[in-house]
């Protein structure tokens, strides 16, 4: 089946597929950014393939230091006093995990996206399920999805200004910017 996955995406989408890698049985597929919601859409109605339920969208942060070693360091360091990060382009990938039940097969989807404007295509339009899962990416990470008709924070209070499953968060998060419970 994996075989057939690579195939059929590659005939489709051509230089769009940037990279196919397996992994413990599993498939990850590298998608450029723009056709992600296209290439969501072609594994979904492929008749033969069928990838009809989206089970997650997560966000990741590749951020890197300067210098790995004071990485430990920096876990228990106030908010400024932290290591330059080293500036990344591709700071950020969004990850779709698709399951086909028909065909009882699993596909991972990866699309890297700019550290500077953290912005990707919605594919709410391909899959309902998606509406919470890119407000829970958005709210984390700071990755807005263009074409979500309602991109606002679920966890975090609306005028939040961090990301806080972002590298460059502290640790112990940044003092005063929410109001804690009283005791």
């Amino acid at each position: 089946m994996k075989e057939k996955i690579e195939e059929k995406l590659r005939a489709a989408f051509g230089e769009d597929i940037l990279a196919v890698a397996e992994h413990r049985g599993e498939l990850t597929v590298g998608v450029k950014r723009d056709r992600i919601a296209d290439v969501c859409r072609f594994l979904k109605e492929d008749p033969e393939l069928s990838f009809n339920y989206l089970s997650d969208i997560c966000g990741s942060d590749m951020l890197d230091f300067e210098d790995l070693s004071s990485r430990k360091s920096y876990l228990a360091v106030e908010h400024e006093h932290r290591p330059e990060p080293v500036p990344n382009e591709e700071r950020f990938e969004v990850i779709y995990n698709m399951i086909s039940l028909k065909n009882k097969s699993r596909v991972r989807l990866k699309v890297k996206v700019d550290g500077e404007s953290p912005v990707c295509p919605s594919v709410i339009s391909v899959y309902k399920s998606a509406d919470w899962y890119e407000r829970e990416t958005y709210d984390m990470f700071g990755i807005t999805f263009e074409g979500h008709p309602d991109m606002r924070r679920i966890y975090m209070p609306e005028e939040y200004e961090y990301y806080p499953l972002r590298k460059d968060f502290p640790l112990m998060g940044v003092p005063g910017s929410i109001p804690l419970p009283r005791k």
